[in-house]
């Protein structure tokens, strides 16, 4: 299963990407906790989660193709 990441706003200068793909993520939660590991730094900022565009239930379970958009509040 392959996951796209998009990183918008000041976390896509944190990650120094726009996007990032994952590999073998089953949940939400699996895709957050690797995503902090790859990017610690994010830790300290607040942002909303997107799949596909809308957000998604906390028990989310990813699909192969889903995209998963991180957002910062916007000014």
């Amino acid at each position: 299963m392959k996951i796209s990441v998009c990183f918008f706003g000041i976390l896509a200068e944190l990650t120094q990407t726009n996007f990032k793909h994952y590999n073998n993520v089953g949940s939400l939660n699996d895709l957050i906790l690797r995503i902090k590991d790859d990017f610690p730094v994010i830790v300290n900022y607040e942002y909303r989660i997107l799949i596909n565009s809308e957000i998604p239930a906390k028990d989310y379970m990813l699909a192969d193709g889903d995209e998963v958009t991180l957002v910062p509040p916007l000014a």
